[in-house]
């Protein structure tokens, strides 16, 4: 047995004693300043070892900071420890002198080491770690019963049965059972008794009412729902300089060196679109927000597929979104902090110690949190209660969207909507997309390299006529079957083909011999060779990427197949488990859909003379590259500004008008004019609000509402685009009324009030129509062959199609 209560000289040489078996190990390892450390607890700590088995070290007497100093130093003198060791046992390919030293250290070790070295000091290490936690639930303990004596309180604590707060008995029976379940609890101060479930479900948690006999002269803080509201508003400021934005994204992995590299390639675009929106906005007030973006695919926690793949011909989609997303944040001017790992998220948010069932230490210090699925799931199990308090605040990086029925998690469970993603409960606008294929949701998007027309007018010049890059950096993709030896052969016949397939130099990838490959290239390299083909030619996966808009902008026509049928998670598996119904009826339906021809050409590959025809086209049409304005650096500045400004998921909307659950009679006598909201376009069978009326706040703006009515068995989604305008889901508590239904002349036998995602709606038939009861499911995308819907359709800024006309 240690004790500290003697000279500590002596305490040291018992120390060497009580390790004796390991003692020239500790020699080669520092083991007496693990001692040394150990005794300079004056007298706070005893170690007994127990026969063989591995030391346990108790605590005895707590002497506060300092006692908490020392146990990280001994657990940082552990870890040093098992490096060394785990270095001495990776010196198998040493020398032969070496290798004889180093069987002669390892016998003499050997000769007094005890079995399991590696185990016992493994067991320290767990045991430094649980009584550094140990360390800080007593100090809590110790306040909380100083405080108790100094309030006269430390009898025991009758539980409140308050009807303001029904849930408190039961979560004081919970805390009864289960407060040792998780270390958090301790760490706020409970100790097993009454009085400390009360302190700390009433203001830690939230279901128990203050207690009287508490000081409450300061208010809550770890519970409160909003964050740094004393501090005052900064104005953000553009920034053209990157370097501290690379300073912050780390080192040390693959995926972040990509993300760098193609940070320092843009940048001086980056800073030309800072410049152009600066003079825009008209030195437009902007508040400064504090954001974390924290990306969750990337950390060793989520298994970080990605990472290793980066030089192999991976996927490399979402490193270039998040790394345009890191950069669009920083020039934009916000206060950014960056997380790659579950120990940096739980650091920049104030986890408590444990397994995640409290709440955070504080307010949540954060303005917005950039995450995406993986992100989520990290939160939600270091978060406890404070991600449902705090969740508005959270934006979700989604490539291909989540649609309203599949993130109301009741709804989903209910009507067969359930996957593996989506359930989240959120506003369907904070799922940020890669593409604008899903108007619940927000699009995020990401850049293009934009060329000058000085570039432009040289790279039509240099066009090779019958050069094409196939799409495919995997050699997967290549797999000749489906047909697609039929289209290569014919494809080979007008051009020479070339492919980008990465291969290691003893494998060479499975592609005709016909196809030239380069190999996997380096970014510059394949924008060369971009502006040298003339054609960009896709296989069918993968499914909207970003390469074929780079191919676009460097001058080449995009050839994709068109799917038949369309793609989903009803018939195919890459989207099976997704949160979306889309059908996607081309590899890229952004490209057929807002670019189009000639740019981009969608033809069925199963039809040879189709193919030949579009290959035939292709070679006697002249494209100049082409970047839609919301894929260059200033589109994407753009759209996140307005987002980050006008975007409010925090605050309550109130409801307009409150939905009527109850029957009502609209019958031939109801008013066939429109209510006083809405009123008639000119020309057109959409109605719009009557600007003489005044319009509540709102985001889009209401003067940019066109409301229709779609077929039956038509979304929202597809009636606004047959009017070219974009459906907008903040507009439909504006719709969701009977005045909507008079303006659009539906004659209603029964209005009702539904939790169903296709509401609100009406049946010709049935003369029956139905209002949405539950906000979280206005759906763009829902469709019904029972039902009309009501679509708040809106305008859009040309190339922009996020926002409206009066968005920005």
């Amino acid at each position: 047995m240690i004790t500290g209560n003697i000279d500590g000289k002596i305490m040291v040489r018992r120390c060497l004693v009580t390790f004796k078996p390991f003692r020239i190990f500790v020699v080669g390892i520092g083991f007496f300043s693990l001692c040394f450390l150990m005794t300079s607890l004056g007298g706070q700590f005893s170690a007994k070892r127990l026969g063989d088995s591995p030391f346990t070290i108790r605590t005895e007497v707590i002497g506060g900071v300092e006692s908490r100093g020392v146990l990280r130093k001994i657990s940082d003198m552990l870890e040093v420890i098992l490096k060394r060791m785990d270095s001495l046992s990776k010196l198998d390919n040493s020398t032969t002198s070496d290798t004889r030293r180093l069987d002669e250290l390892s016998s003499a070790i050997n000769r007094f080491q005890p079995a399991g070295l590696v185990e016992m000091i493994q067991a320290i290490a767990q045991n430094m770690s649980n009584m550094a936690v140990r360390v800080e639930q007593i100090l809590q303990n110790s306040m909380a019963a100083g405080r108790a004596v100094r309030d006269g309180s430390s009898g025991q604590c009758e539980v409140p049965r308050d009807p303001h707060y029904p849930d408190c008995p039961g979560k004081v029976d919970w805390m009864r059972a289960r407060w040792t379940s998780d270390p958090c609890y301790a760490f706020y101060g409970v100790d097993g008794s009454d009085c400390s479930f009360l302190i700390y479900l009433s203001e830690v948690e939230w279901f128990c009412p203050p207690l009287a006999w508490r000081n409450h002269s300061s208010p809550p803080t770890v519970h409160t729902h909003t964050h740094h509201t004393t501090t005052p508003r900064r104005q953000a400021a553009f920034r053209t300089d990157l370097s501290s934005l690379l300073d912050q994204v780390g080192t040390g992995k693959e995926s972040l060196s990509f993300m760098k590299r193609r940070m320092r390639r843009l940048a001086s675009q980056w800073g030309t679109a800072a410049q152009r929106l600066h003079a825009k906005l008209r030195q437009r007030w902007r508040e400064q927000k504090k954001i974390l973006v924290h990306v969750g695919f990337l950390t060793e926690e989520s298994g970080d597929v990605f990472s290793p793949k980066v030089l192999k011909g991976g996927p490399l989609g979402e490193m270039v979104q998040w790394a345009d997303i890191l950069t669009a944040l920083h020039v934009l001017g916000h206060n950014l902090k960056i997380s790659m790992s579950l120990k940096e998220l739980q650091g920049f948010l104030g986890v408590p110690p444990g397994r995640g069932s409290c709440p955070l230490t504080g307010p949540l210090p954060f303005d917005l949190i950039y995450t995406d699925y993986h992100g989520m799931q990290q939160m939600k199990q270091h978060m406890g209660l404070s991600l449902k308090r705090h969740k508005c605040h959270i934006r979700v990086i989604d490539t291909f969207g989540t649609e309203p029925a599949y993130n109301h998690e009741d709804y989903a469970t209910l009507h067969g909507y359930r996957t593996n993603w989506g359930y989240w409960n959120l506003n369907s606008r904070q799922y940020m997309t890669m593409f604008p294929h899903t108007p619940d949701n927000s699009f995020m998007g990401f850049v293009s390299e934009e060329l000058n027309n000085t570039e432009k007018r040289s790279i039509m010049q240099n066009k090779v006529n019958n050069m094409a890059v196939v799409y495919g950096k995997e050699a997967s993709m290549w797999k000749l079957q489906q047909g697609k030896e039929g289209f290569l052969q014919i494809l080979h016949r007008y051009m020479e083909v070339h492919g980008t397939v990465y291969y290691e130099t003893q494998r060479p990838p499975e592609v005709p011999a016909y196809v030239k490959n380069h190999g996997l290239l380096p970014q510059h390299e394949l924008q060369m060779l971009l502006r040298k083909a003339k054609l960009f030619i896709g296989f069918g996966f993968p499914y909207e990427g970003p390469a074929p808009l780079e191919a676009i902008a460097n001058g080449c026509i995009y050839l994709q197949p068109k799917f038949h049928p369309p793609h989903s998670s009803l018939n195919h598996e890459f989207f099976r488990g997704k949160p979306t119904s889309r059908e996607v009826s081309s590899q890229h339906p952004y490209a057929d859909q807002y670019i189009g021809r000639p740019h981009v050409m969608t033809v069925d590959y199963n039809n040879s003379q189709e193919f030949d025809t579009a290959i035939r086209e292709i070679m006697n049409t002249k494209v100049e590259p082409y970047l839609p304005y919301e894929y260059t650096c200033e589109g994407m500045l753009e759209r996140v500004h307005a987002y980050i400004q006008h975007q409010d998921f925090c605050t309550p909307e109130a409801p307009f008008p409150p939905a009527n659950s109850s029957y009502s009679k609209l019958g031939s006598s109801s008013p066939a004019s429109p209510g006083p909201q809405f009123v008639l376009l000119p020309n057109s069978s959409a109605l719009t609000w009557a600007p003489n009326t005044s319009a509540p706040p709102s985001w889009p703006p209401l003067s940019s509402l066109r409301l229709l009515a779609s077929q039956e068995g038509q979304s929202c989604v597809e009636a606004c685009q047959r009017a070219n305008l974009v459906c907008e889901p903040a507009l439909f508590r504006f719709v969701n009324n009977k005045e909507a239904l008079r303006g659009l002349e539906v004659q209603c036998e029964v209005v009702e009030a539904e939790v169903n995602h296709v509401f609100p709606a009406f049946s010709v038939l049935r003369r029956e129509c139905g209002l949405q009861k539950d906000p979280l499911l206005y759906s763009c995308a829902g469709h019904s062959p029972k039902y009309r819907r009501l679509c708040p359709c809106r305008d859009y800024r040309r190339g922009q199609i996020a926002l409206c006309r009066d968005c920005l």
